[in-house]
């Protein structure tokens, strides 16, 4: 019922877990991305991924399992002298410190039925992998000193997720933006997901428009189409009601490490450079139509087993 905390407590290798702060500035100057976690398997350890999307850089901050530190009632992750909760980032790593806060964070309100993005699947003990919305969108105010160029962040832009469990799909497609000139914020993602002896493809949809919250997702009957065409992601979703669709156009980025069977020794490109053109409609009526910039965006594996054209 409390996906954004820590779900890690007692399980046994293979586990992972991450959580994932994207964070854009005002004049969309800057783009940074932090991703603290915790890695159970053959080389157990903590670690903090940093992203830098204007520069297109990584950089992989390795920490031992005791210098992790993880409330199991609220969002509050400690790792060294970086700390992450629902309302505040603080980074303190070489030649990378600073602080910023998070303001009027939409959170996923659970339910019984839906405790998590993924709802009834969030129950199913054997999934490979489980994901959590923690903020669809915030404000956030602050700064980070990177090699002594300060980055502002005041009236930026920021959103958090999670994932967990033993591995990443072997193949999916993600994609993020909430810097549009609407009030919007939209996250897309399609996988492979294996289910018991076969497989199945995933799909989930989120878009936060003036307030209000839709999901298209493979739970609630919604159907998907994803397309590549040379340097573009097409995405399109849509129910009884409502559609949405996504044109993506793929940007540099920077690698990544991501969990294979607990351990982190996979490999996966991210940029925060990417553009992403939204078309949203509600009733057949058009609710969005507008382009972000410092788009995230995920390519990853054979996603040719994804695309329906």
């Amino acid at each position: 019922m409390h996906p954004s905390v820590y779900q890690g407590i007692g399980k046994k290798a293979p586990y992972f877990e991450g959580w994932y702060f994207k964070m854009v500035s005002e004049e969309n100057g800057h783009a940074l991305a932090f991703i603290p976690g915790v890695s159970l398997g053959e080389d157990s350890h903590s670690f903090l991924q940093i992203i830098d999307g204007v520069a297109c850089t990584s950089r992989y901050v390795r920490y031992s399992l005791h210098d992790f530190k993880a409330s199991s009632r609220r969002l509050d992750i400690q790792l060294g002298r970086n700390r992450f909760t629902a309302d505040r980032i603080i980074v303190e790593e070489e030649g990378l410190h600073g602080e910023v806060e998070i303001l009027d964070s939409v959170p996923w309100k659970s339910t019984l039925l839906r405790p998590g993005i993924m709802g009834w699947y969030s129950y199913v003990p054997f999934m490979q992998c489980y994901h959590g919305l923690v903020s669809a969108n915030h404000r956030i105010r602050g700064s980070f000193n990177l090699h002594e160029k300060i980055m502002h962040f005041n009236d930026g832009m920021g959103y958090t997720e999670k994932d967990w469990g033993k591995s990443f799909p072997r193949s999916w497609i993600w994609t993020q933006c909430n810097t549009f000139d609407d009030d919007l914020s939209i996250m897309a993602s399609v996988a492979h997901i294996p289910w018991l002896h076969t497989h199945f493809i995933g799909f989930l949809a989120v878009v936060w428009h003036r307030g209000a919250l839709e999901v298209f997702t493979t739970y609630t009957g919604a159907h998907y189409e994803a397309k590549l065409d040379q340097d573009k992601v097409i995405l399109g979703f849509s129910n009884r009601h409502s559609s949405l669709h996504l044109v993506i156009t793929q940007a540099e980025g920077a690698d990544l490490r991501s969990p294979i069977s607990g351990d982190m020794r996979g490999k996966v490109n991210e940029s925060l450079m990417a553009e992403m053109e939204v078309t949203y409609k509600v009733n057949e009526a058009i609710k969005a139509s507008t382009m972000g910039t410092r788009s995230g965006l995920e390519v990853a594996g054979d996603v040719a087993e994804l695309l329906t054209h």
